[in-house]
């Protein structure tokens, strides 16, 4: 039996328990529970216009959320700084495309969150709430909450309550691809039951990869910053491991798209400054493998460069390993579903740098569970 002697760890090994009470609350055996279409059939703009609004980590959820309701659904996404959006425009300000609006939260009190939403409604905008705590304000105050069941999280770093945002995104595109007929019964009882089997999944895996992750942290402890890779909905992910890089341990890094590397942030790469690639792939898919073989490309001029890359790449892959200083295998899984397979990797790399660095990881300096005003 694993060892917590960290919140942060323990709620990182809680996730597949949080995943499968998450789960039960919008599925019915393997089928969507017709009682939450019934109350999303009120939520959609009609122009298919979707403005997630959102801050930290549930901002990276809502950039996943973006190109997943994008991708399966054919709606037209944008995703705003929860403090930028309800800055804009002033009083008299509206929207004259009455977007459907989902904020997300882990509290469901974040203060600029809370905002955005009090700004949607002054518009007249369908909202709908995505958090932890089905009591919160903003849970209340939205026209429709879809909360999670990730527990209590005691750490400030989100872990559980991240992926298990993923989740609820990916249900609420499975429901909306129904009310759209983008998909057909067979088609969304295939994306249930792999979703069903995700949380085994992460169980099966967790041991590994918190040894793996303890071995890189060590290797890598001198490291001054950190550049981390994506493409398209992986980039949403690249961006939650830096930030959990830099809340949990102090140490600098930044997200990028695996494309932009070369349009400036190279400049940076040395000895110093390592690269995390996610170079996963889903086989099925024809546009995921395009950009497979172009992050290959990207990581064979790396290697050339003399970079130290640590690669996030599917089990039995055998070309990534050959281009990068270290590899971390995650299980096959569709396009869709490999972000939550690879953040929780990262979440354990963030937490034990953080134990390298000396942090005091469940408490950083300067941050709070919940961002409220004082």
């Amino acid at each position: 039996m694993p060892t917590f002697p960290h919140e942060m760890l323990r709620e990182i090994y809680e996730q597949p328990d949080a995943l499968r009470r998450t789960l039960a609350l919008y599925l019915a055996g393997h089928a969507l529970k017709p009682q939450v279409a019934a109350e999303l059939e009120s939520w959609p703009n009609a122009a298919g216009e979707v403005l997630i609004a959102a801050s930290g980590s549930s901002r990276h959820s809502g950039l996943y959320g973006e190109i997943l309701l994008e991708d399966l659904c054919g709606l037209a996404v944008d995703v705003e700084y929860s403090s930028e959006y309800s800055s804009r425009g002033g009083a008299g300000y509206i929207d004259v495309r009455h977007p459907s609006v989902l904020v997300l939260s882990q509290s469901g009190e974040t203060t600029d969150t809370l905002a955005a939403l009090a700004e949607a409604r002054r518009q007249g905008h369908k909202t709908l709430a995505i958090t932890n705590h089905a009591e919160s304000t903003m849970a209340t105050e939205a026209d429709i909450s879809m909360p999670l069941a990730a527990g209590v999280e005691k750490a400030i770093p989100a872990t559980k309550s991240f992926t298990c945002q993923l989740a609820v995104l990916y249900l609420l595109a499975l429901y909306e691809g129904a009310r759209l007929s983008r998909m057909d019964s067979a088609t969304i009882a295939a994306h249930i039951d792999e979703l069903l089997a995700l949380s085994a999944t992460v169980a099966s895996q967790l041991d590994g990869w918190r040894e793996q992750a303890a071995a890189l942290a060590r290797k890598y402890s001198a490291a001054a910053t950190f550049l981390y890779l994506g493409r398209g909905i992986h980039y949403a992910i690249a961006r939650e491991g830096a930030l959990k890089l830099k809340e949990a341990s102090y140490v600098h890094a930044e997200g990028y798209p695996v494309g932009e590397l070369k349009h400036g942030p190279n400049a940076l790469v040395s000895d110093r400054v390592p690269l995390v690639v996610l170079a996963t792939a889903d086989r099925a898919l024809d546009a995921s493998v395009m950009r497979y073989e172009k992050t290959l490309q990207l990581l064979a001029d790396m290697k050339a460069q003399g970079a130290r890359v640590i690669a996030l790449a599917n089990t039995g892959d055998t070309q990534v390993p050959a281009l990068v200083t270290d590899c971390v295998f995650v299980p096959p899984a569709s396009e869709y579903l490999l972000p939550i397979l690879e953040v929780v990797p990262l979440q354990l790399f963030a937490y034990f740098m953080a134990l390298e660095h000396g942090v005091d990881v469940d408490r950083p300096r300067n941050l709070s569970k919940a961002v409220v005003e004082k």
